[in-house]
């Protein structure tokens, strides 16, 4: 009970408000999160750079749960990998195309990931949750490679890099699915889990303001950048959208026990 009288006022008004209402004061947050970040940030360029050190951050949280207490319960070996894939090939095209301060944040956090997927296979492999963690992979790889090849940006001479930084897009969008189908198979979300999830939905709205404000700039001409009628940008703003609306739902349910002082977080079925 007096846990209870020590929350913020905020929260239990909160808690007294319909879901309609609740939904609407959502996105009306994140509707002035946008209008702040486009009147605060004038490099586009920028909202990739927070949105690749939110995903390190996160793998920070990762490694301190790792190292201090020496488990990888509540982790999903298959997101680990699936990221993996896609830093390999989001590298490789960085490399050829670029060579800037992005392809340095893949490798490092390529690093990492790979550090994560050693610890979790070698070092504490008493603690996965394999028969928990049980989301195919090719569900992800299969599609992701067939729309790549189907859709993807023009770069002249280097058509295979136009597949492959295509593929790291879409893949991208979906390798959290196995994470949230382990979490929804466990029911019990950990602290730890629950925060390296949320820091990759806060990554996944940098890159999705992105889109909206680059879209807005350019009146809807940023959809087309590439070929009169391309299907490119289209293709990766919806990827974008779709990873979103996958952990909207994780992030709503995460603040919602961040606010009412849950140490163990827990989903719906």
């Amino acid at each position: 009970m007096e846990k209870k009288k020590n929350l913020p006022a905020v929260v239990w008004w909160m808690r007294r408000q319909t879901m309609k209402v609740k939904v609407l004061l959502v996105a009306s947050l994140m509707v002035a999160c946008l209008v702040a970040l486009k009147l605060t940030v004038k490099n586009h360029a920028y909202f990739f750079v927070a949105s690749e050190l939110s995903h390190a951050v996160g793998l920070l949280v990762l490694g301190y749960k790792l190292i201090r207490q020496r488990t990888c319960s509540g982790l999903s070996l298959k997101t680990q990998e699936l990221t993996a894939i896609f830093l390999v090939a989001r590298f490789i095209s960085s490399t050829i195309t670029e060579k800037n301060i992005h392809t340095v944040l893949d490798l490092t956090t390529l690093a990492s990931t790979a550090w994560v997927i050693y610890m979790m296979r070698v070092k504490l492999k008493a603690t996965y949750a394999k028969d928990l963690d049980n989301f195919p992979i090719y569900y992800v790889v299969v599609p992701s490679i067939v729309l790549a090849v189907l859709v993807h940006p023009y770069v002249p001479n280097a058509r295979h890099i136009e597949i492959l930084f295509a593929f790291c897009v879409y893949a991208e969008a979906l390798s959290v699915l196995p994470q949230l189908r382990l979490m929804q198979n466990m029911k019990m979300i950990e602290p730890f889990t629950a925060h390296y999830v949320f820091a990759l939905g806060v990554a996944r709205f940098m890159a999705w303001a992105h889109w909206i404000i680059q879209t807005i700039d350019t009146r809807g001409a940023y959809f087309y950048m590439i070929g009169s009628g391309s299907l490119w940008f289209p293709a990766i703003f919806l990827a974008e959208v779709v990873q979103s609306f996958i952990l909207v739902d994780f992030c709503y349910y995460y603040i919602k026990s961040i606010m009412g002082g849950q140490l163990v977080m827990t989903m719906p079925v």
